[in-house]
């Protein structure tokens, strides 16, 4: 895999995003007004990434943020033992790189996109001309990384406590909730990770990720379309198995 974001990379800046300013899907730049917005637009540069390209490793400076205007990334690490361990996901209008913008430093993670991603990348130097004129941006920051802290805890627990099935009806759940579309009585789900993805993130194999939700789909709670499309049948019943 190759980082692209090398010293000498040139990037094709964008003063329009096919007509809507890629910055209205941030949350933490909802404080700006519209010329405010039109000027930091004006900053942003974007990159395209392919399926299964490096946006970043660990320990890159971290001196950018990063929003994704299109497709989806995974935050990850490895560990001790060299087996990947996803993080979270990020898809359209999340960012990763928020505290980069408070303070330059290394990245602590990787993220590779996980289906052709267009990334709009805004400097730290470019960032602190806003952040003068609008404070409140911090405060916007300091909200995502508490929500991001949340989660991490959430996977920690739920990781060091809860049987296999309760974590992966607890992702299930997660997803439907990022990525579900409700039809009627059921909830269409396209995931966002292949099945080898789910179990790096909940810390399984592959083998019993697809024998646990065989037996999910024989209990009638889901039905399997494919290896990247799932139904839910019964999302009180799932919910029930994250007890």
């Amino acid at each position: 895999m190759e980082n692209v974001l090398g010293a000498t990379r040139e990037y094709n800046v964008c003063n329009l995003c096919k007509g809507k300013y890629c910055a209205h899907k941030v949350s933490i730049f909802s404080v700006l007004t519209p010329e405010q917005l039109g000027r930091l637009t004006e900053k942003i540069a974007h990159k395209n990434f392919k399926k299964g390209q490096i946006i970043f490793f660990e320990g890159d400076v971290s001196d950018k943020l990063y929003v994704i205007n299109k497709g989806k990334i995974k935050i990850f690490k490895y560990t001790r033992e060299g087996k990947e361990q996803i993080l979270y996901l990020l898809s359209e209008g999340d960012f990763v790189g928020d505290l980069s913008l408070l303070k330059k430093d290394e990245f602590k993670f990787n993220a590779e996109a996980l289906e052709d991603s267009n990334i709009c990348i805004l400097t730290k130097d470019d960032f602190d001309g806003i952040i003068k004129e609008t404070p409140e941006i911090g405060l916007q920051i300091l909200q995502v990384v508490y929500d991001r802290i949340v989660k991490l805890e959430n996977l920690i627990q739920s990781l060091s406590t809860k049987d296999i099935e309760a974590r992966i009806a607890g992702l299930l759940l997660s997803f439907v909730k990022d990525f579900g579309v409700a039809k009627g009585d059921i909830i269409e789900l396209e995931l966002p990770l292949s099945r080898e993805d789910i179990a790096n993130y909940i810390g399984v194999t592959r083998e019993t990720i697809s024998r646990k939700l065989g037996s999910m789909q024989e209990q009638g709670v889901i039905e399997l379309i494919g290896s990247k499309k799932i139904i839910i049948n019964d999302i009180e019943e799932l919910e029930y198995m994250t007890t």
